[in-house]
């Protein structure tokens, strides 16, 4: 979920989740699944909408037509087979399902959005209003956009890829309305009694005896003040629910995801649960435990119907799902829906939006969880060493915090949430990302997520409409022009980049794929110390190895961007022979007394191979 604030409502998270760390036999489980892994999972984020646009005109709140919008098919076998070539195991195509939207398509059956309830022209990708088909704007003949998907689904698995798409569980559009769900499956919302504030099997909250009131702000006008018919500050909603971050007025914040609604998992308003929880000992038990023990339960309403959402895709072809906010819903849910998943498709990847590290060990121990965001401590720490204002130890302590789970946490430097590495905001250039995408893909076993456009230098400077620049805009239609460079009008070769984004780009692809290498997929982290020119631990120069029987790594990265470092690394007893770069051509060097001394200009890194 994009531009929200960090209102984590954690009275609704079961009080059942234990915190203490796996216990042995599970972490040889844990160990045992890492070394079978064949490859280091690699994953593209795209945001589907805008991949294959090549309009530049990047109208302010500008229309369809005057913005353009990419389709399903601009993902050819030539622009699936690029993306491959970064090293890329699964794609995640963000912004699938059918979510509101501003553009009328009535004409195919689909009711139309009010835009007074609609951020952005395009909408959010996270204010779902059908789960059972996706969105328009995405399809050549939108009569047909389910079936285009399903090829997209094909050609992305000829490609030797897998897909992940969105699942948004903690709300829905305030105008939830499947034109396509199976027969049999009831509307979010159908049999809800909305005379009752809460009920176990109501799907959702409400606020009794009042109507929805549509938030105003002195700072804000749908569409940007531009004309719509249903531009008019009223939109029916009787009684009013609550709103997607829980806030419970009729009339929400301008703030608040007042374009939503909170589904109800049978949390009361008093924050106590009205299904069982999880006994202590399911914490080190596998999905097939976890899948027998809910089997005589009787849950609430909505946990079946994201049970059927969820497996209903799996029948489509999609190979997993990244789920947005999952540390608003509670942990017992996502046992319940993370085993069935696992049940029909054991190798589903599974990755989830939590940012409390307390919660971080209940959602995968208990939640079943695959992949977490290592934002909070990893992400965070590494972005002011990148802005001049951190450390390289502080960098290595948030890592070392997690080490327990450390194969679970997804690395990135980039996503539609976070902003653009070469935005003035962040780093102001894209060369900054270099060193800190070397330590995040290759300090663990964990997956990696690159975002697109991230590897030519995507700056995220267009004012698309909704929302302020430095995020490219998930709301709105709008060209991304360091992408709209290197799709050089779907031939997807670059064509039309710089030599600096040519450059960088050959520099990520070179180190997305180091995810190869036995010590990167399966390795041990070993700390080194790394001692500046005055024998004191060089901060601007982060340096680890990974190590496993086959392959000794030694990886380096200076953050400073306008000085060299030359550095002393300490080695591990026995480290001994020279070192071959693998990824810049930095001179072989031979190891003596156990240290490797080094000189990085600005920004360099290494990644040396020890040849033993």
């Amino acid at each position: 979920m994009t531009i929200k604030p960090l209102v984590l409502a954690l009275s609704l998270i079961s009080g059942s989740v234990l915190l203490t760390a796996c216990q042995s036999s599970q972490q040889a489980e844990h160990s045992k699944q890492a070394e079978q892994q064949e490859q280091k999972p690699v994953v593209y984020q795209v945001f589907t909408r805008l991949f294959g646009n090549t309009n530049t005109n990047n109208v302010p709140w500008g229309t369809l037509a005057q913005n353009g919008v990419g389709k399903f098919e601009d993902f050819t076998p030539k622009a699936l087979s690029e993306i491959k070539a970064m090293g890329v195991t699964h794609v995640w195509y963000t912004g699938v399902l059918h979510h509101a939207l501003v553009a009328d398509y009535s004409a195919y059956g689909i009711g139309i959005d009010d835009p007074d309830v609609v951020k952005g022209r395009a909408g959010s990708p996270y204010a779902i209003k059908d789960y059972y088909n996706v969105n328009p704007d995405l399809a050549k003949d939108p009569a047909k956009r389910l079936a285009e998907f399903e090829a997209l689904i094909e050609r992305t698995h000829d490609a030797d890829m897998k897909v992940v798409i969105d699942i948004v569980p903690n709300h829905v559009a305030r105008n939830y309305q499947s034109l396509s769900a199976p027969q049999g499956a009831e509307d979010f919302g159908a049999q809800d009694n909305t005379s009752l504030t809460y009920a176990r099997d109501n799907n959702f909250y409400y606020v009794t005896g009042q109507d929805f009131k549509v938030p105003t702000s002195a700072d804000y006008q749908v569409l940007g003040g531009k004309p719509h018919p249903l531009a008019d500050s009223q939109f029916t909603e009787s009684p009013a629910k609550w709103t997607g971050n829980g806030a419970r007025a009729a009339q929400p914040h301008i703030h608040d995801w007042y374009e939503t609604v909170k589904v109800n998992y049978g949390v009361r308003p008093d924050g106590s649960y009205d299904f069982p929880t999880l006994p202590a000992e399911m914490e080190t038990q596998d999905y097939r435990a976890h899948h027998a023990f809910w089997q005589d339960k009787d849950l609430p309403d909505s946990w079946y119907k994201f049970r059927d959402i969820t497996l209903y895709w799996l029948d489509k072809g999609v190979d997993g799902f990244r789920y947005d906010m999952a540390e608003m819903v509670p942990v017992e849910f996502w046992s319940f829906l993370n085993s069935s998943i696992k049940m029909q498709n054991p190798d589903a990847f599974l990755l989830a939006e939590v940012y409390n590290p307390t919660l971080y060990r209940p959602y995968i121990h208990q939640g079943k969880m695959d992949f977490l965001y290592d934002k909070v401590g990893f992400y965070d720490s590494l972005k002011l060493l990148m802005q001049g204002t951190g450390n390289a130890q502080s960098v290595m302590d948030a890592h070392l915090s997690v080490s327990d789970i450390a194969p679970h946490m997804l690395h990135f430097l980039e996503n539609h949430d976070e902003q653009r590495i070469a935005s003035a905001e962040f780093a102001g250039s894209a060369e900054k990302g270099k060193p800190a995408m070397v330590v995040s893909h290759l300090i663990s076993k964990a997956p990696t997520m690159l975002y697109f456009g991230q590897s030519v230098g995507e700056d995220g400077s267009e004012m698309a409409g909704f929302g302020k620049p430095s995020r490219t805009s998930i709301f709105d239609y709008i060209g991304v022009p360091a992408h709209q460079a290197w799709m050089n009008n779907g031939k997807f070769d670059g064509g039309l980049l710089s030599d600096a984004q040519k450059a960088l780009r050959q520099y990520y692809k070179k180190l997305m794929n180091l995810s190869s290498m036995p010590a990167i997929q399966h390795g041990a982290l070993v700390q080194l110390n790394t001692l500046d020119s005055a024998n004191k631990p060089a901060e601007n120069v982060m340096a680890f190895a990974r190590d496993n029987a086959a392959q000794q790594v030694i990886v380096a990265s200076n953050f400073d961007a306008d000085n060299a470092q030359k550095v002393t690394i300490e080695l591990p007893e026995g480290w001994q022979g020279k070192v071959v770069d693998k990824l810049e051509s930095h001179p072989t060097l031979v190891i003596k007394n156990n240290q490797l001394n080094i000189t990085l200009a600005p920004l360099a890194s290494v990644v040396y191979e020890l040849e033993n």
